[in-house]
């Protein structure tokens, strides 16, 4: 063997080892299922000579449909009831992307999205009401929710003193991707946990962290980007004051009855802050979160924090995250 080959040799050894150590020590590799007779209903099943063979021997069956192939007897996918390469199978739901937002103006949210701000105020008005519970050191709002008390001007809106804080008409249930757009407010006359303090509360409860965290210095669990009070982001990714920021959230609820806690991932700015991160429990200042039994579905709730100059919200989303195959 010559040394070029050898080295070659070696690194293909070197990455599938690393590849082998990489996998959990649990983890069970599938087991190649074999063909199984295709169903009767099979439409125009035929046997093509142009495709791979199958554990037999034999050319796989396949199925014309609308000038694409489909298969009725590839093997069956372990945990599910398609085969691969499914002829059967439903074609995903078709859902037209929505378009970034540069600082100007506001992108458009994805077609199955449901719009809570938008730059209007008639969307603010509309999908919005005062939060009764006041969250953090605020006032709390009147009980039961009226109209939204916070500012708004020039397409955003912002926390006033006193006014408590606002929180979604809809409530949310199951898996949701939400995208939220602030920023800090320029007018800084402070520090730490003083400076653009707000938070978003996912089914009124869970609180991602919003705060002007550039170049200013907190406690790590406090900053812009953290599960409050229990994770810190994993990079700081914040803009200046002033400057657009963007939060893209994948929460994924809490299960009491399988006794599974909350997760979420969160990409601040573009970049992974939160990674499938699970929630020790319901936040709270000073303490150790814990979870306690509470709806299935709730809003999405917005803090005043109480302070002066406060963050601006000018775009929120919220899309289902629907199942494989869900129509």
């Amino acid at each position: 063997m010559k040394d070029g080959d050898q080295r070659k040799m070696h690194r293909r050894t070197l990455c599938a080892g690393v590849l082998l150590a990489a996998m959990p020590a649990s983890y069970t590799w599938p087991q190649q299922q074999p063909p199984a007779a295709p169903p009767k209903d099979c439409p125009g099943a035929r046997q093509s000579t142009a495709e791979p063979l199958n554990p037999q021997g034999q050319p796989w069956e396949r199925a014309e449909y609308d000038g694409g192939p489909g298969y009725c007897n590839t093997p069956l996918l372990p945990g599910q009831k398609w085969r691969v390469h499914d002829i059967a199978r439903p074609d995903p739901r078709v859902v037209t992307p929505g378009t970034e937002s540069p600082p100007e103006r506001i992108g458009k949210a994805p077609s199955d999205a449901l719009v809570l701000l938008d730059g209007t105020e008639a969307a603010y008005r509309q999908n919005w009401v005062s939060s009764p519970r006041g969250f953090g050191r605020a006032a709390a709002a009147p009980s039961p929710p009226g109209p939204p008390q916070w500012k708004f001007e020039n397409g955003y809106v912002t926390a006033v003193q006193g006014a408590g804080g606002i929180q979604s008409k809809a409530v949310f249930r199951g898996p949701l991707q939400t995208h939220i757009e602030w920023a800090s407010n320029p007018v800084i006359v402070s520090k730490s946990q003083m400076r653009s303090n707000s938070g978003i509360f996912l089914m009124g409860r869970y609180e991602i962290q919003v705060l002007d965290s550039y170049q200013n210095q907190t406690y790590a669990d406090g900053s812009a980007g953290s599960i409050y009070g229990q994770f810190p982001p994993l990079v700081n990714a914040s803009r200046r004051p002033g400057e657009w920021q963007t939060y893209d959230i994948i929460w994924e609820p809490p299960d009491s009855d399988r006794l599974r806690p909350a997760y979420v991932t969160l990409i601040h700015n573009g970049v992974i802050v939160q990674n499938r991160q699970a929630l020790i429990g319901v936040p709270v200042h000073g303490r150790v979160a814990v979870y306690a039994p509470h709806d299935a579905e709730g809003p999405l709730a917005l803090q005043n924090h109480g302070e002066r100059f406060n963050p601006f919200f000018r775009s929120i989303w919220v899309r289902k995250v629907t199942g494989y195959d869900e129509q």
